[in-house]
């Protein structure tokens, strides 16, 4: 419980640094040029991603964008050895498929709940700002309950399980980031069953209009490295 309280004070000093940090002056279209930016600069650089005591968590390297129609013409894949990732522009959402897990996608007019595990990196920030990859948060993942409402993805995070994982414990909230729920169109959520298979693993740059609460409100935008995995029945 210590543990738990003191890792919700970490965040919370952390979060009132972004916004003490923020100009006060900008006004909104500053703060979206600048988040613009940000993105723009990171799709650029030879990223690494390392956590506090420096350890490389994963590397992204500089990105190739393509289009949706490419996507398309790819049978909705995003090639790996070029780095690519594809721009959904009504969004501004960007997504790589690591791998397009094991199993079904999600039927229409049905539920399943996923166990999401995820690094989030805040790009304007340039530092991870939060993650549940580590030992800490395994007994406690974070558990989306999502529904296709017929190609509508609509989730909630489930905190009746374990009490909720580390993005409602962070961010105080049950809503899933819209961006998060874009792949489920192309993934899917089964179990892995051998070695040879692999979960569902995706890479998603999501400017603050989808993103998590904090980055709504604070206007930033985020890196994730996702899996996807579906809980037993």
């Amino acid at each position: 419980m210590k543990k738990k309280v003191l890792f919700l004070l970490l965040q919370t000093l952390y979060l009132a640094g972004i916004l003490t940090s923020c100009n006060n002056g900008e006004t909104y279209a500053d703060q979206k040029k600048k988040e613009y930016k940000a993105i723009e600069s990171f799709m650029k650089r030879d990223i690494t991603v390392r956590d506090a005591d420096g350890n490389v968590v994963c590397e992204v390297g500089k990105i190739t964008i393509i289009d949706e129609e490419q996507f398309v013409n790819q049978g909705f894949t995003t090639d790996l050895t070029k780095n690519e990732y594809v721009l959904f522009v009504n969004s501004g959402i960007y997504m790589q498929i690591m791998r397009k897990g094991t199993g079904e996608k999600l039927e229409e007019g049905k539920t399943a709940r996923i166990i999401c595990r995820f690094i989030e990196f805040n790009i304007l920030g340039d530092s991870i700002q939060l993650r549940n990859d580590v030992n800490y948060w395994h007994p406690s993942p974070d558990i989306m309950k999502i529904s296709n409402d017929y190609g509508s993805f609509n989730a909630k995070f489930d905190t009746e399980i374990n009490g909720g994982g580390a993005m409602y414990n962070a961010y105080g909230s049950t809503s899933v980031p819209s961006g998060w729920l874009v792949p489920f169109s192309y993934i899917c959520i089964g179990r892995q069953e051998s070695k040879e298979e692999g979960i569902a693993k995706v890479r998603l740059i999501i400017p603050h209009s989808e993103g998590q609460v904090s980055a709504s409100s604070n206007v930033y935008p985020c890196f994730y490295e996702i899996t996807f995995q579906k809980m037993r029945d």
